[in-house]
């Protein structure tokens, strides 16, 4: 309950100070669920029942099989918040798996069919699931045209799973640098999730190099300034077009998916910057916003 003490002040604070777009006064009415398009649920006797007013539900997965990230709880508490104050959505917790499936479970579970994105949130090892979990879970993306973010150690994930990396982007290669003053470029002032960051900043986190990644098959929206990093003597930078990503967005067949690197540390959960990022990430993710998804060289 401390992480949810902590965070309440910050997201009021954030509303006030208009640093997050949509509060619950402001709100935009999000696509009615049931239309068809982008999040319609499934029709059939066992389709959920849409919650009123359009409010969407989210899958917040928090499982670690191998680092344990100190921020997964600080993260889970901010998403949580965010849909509770804005009635954009409401956010499912889980630290297990089990409602990774396209099955019907009883007792009242949320499976797949219930859900209009899904959100691994530092989730690293070989998370459990099952084939069967993981073929539900690319149709959910891929077919269905679901949203899927992934936060930091989403990248840290399913290394045996080779679809993974084609629907998080990529996979955990080292972060070279460990947490430091990462100085940022921004490379898309457009799409909503990063178009609040300026043109180059510096945020203190900590940085994946990413592998089986390119910036062919995605938008890069933020990237670390590879003139300002030091190389001399770090044998843990593998990449040698020296092209780190920092955010990225891109589609999975009829899926939007958004992936950051931020977000390691429990301060940069109190950064009105991150924050922004991620929250307007989900509201994309979600097909509330548009945004491109279409590559681009190195700006």
């Amino acid at each position: 309950m401390e992480s949810l003490r902590i965070v309440r002040p910050a997201i009021g604070a954030l509303c006030a100070a208009g640093v997050i777009s949509v509060c619950l006064a402001q709100a935009p009415a999000p696509p009615q669920a049931g239309r068809g398009g982008r999040g319609a649920a499934p029709a059939g006797p066992n389709a959920p029942a849409p919650l009123p007013n359009g409010k969407k539900r989210i899958l917040v997965i928090g499982q670690t099989k191998g680092f344990q990230h100190d921020s997964v709880p600080v993260a889970m508490a901010n998403i949580w918040k965010w849909g509770h104050d804005t009635g954009l959505w409401e956010a499912y917790l889980r630290s297990d798996t089990e409602l990774i499936t396209k099955k019907i479970l009883g007792g009242n579970a949320k499976t797949l069919p219930s859900f209009d994105a899904i959100i691994f949130d530092s989730s690293t090892g070989e998370l459990d699931l099952t084939d069967e979990q993981k073929a539900d879970l690319l149709s959910f993306v891929h077919d269905d045209g679901k949203g899927f973010v992934g936060v930091h150690a989403a990248a840290d994930s399913n290394y045996k799973w080779s679809e993974w990396a084609l629907l998080n982007g990529g996979w955990f290669d080292q972060h070279p640098w460990n947490t430091f003053a990462a100085p940022i470029i921004s490379e898309d002032s457009e799409f909503p999730a990063t178009k609040h960051f300026p043109k180059a900043f510096v945020k203190r986190d900590e940085i994946y190099q990413l592998k089986n990644w390119s910036r062919d098959d995605v938008n890069v929206l933020l990237r670390l300034d590879e003139t300002k990093l030091k190389y001399e003597g770090n044998d843990r930078i593998h990449r040698a077009d020296r092209d780190f990503a920092v955010a990225f967005a891109k589609m999975y067949g009829n899926g939007r998916v958004f992936y950051s690197t931020l977000g390691h540390t429990n301060e940069s959960w109190d950064d009105p910057d991150i924050q922004k990022m991620y929250f307007e990430a989900i509201r994309w993710a979600l097909g509330m916003t548009e945004g491109s998804t279409k590559s681009h060289a190195k700006r």
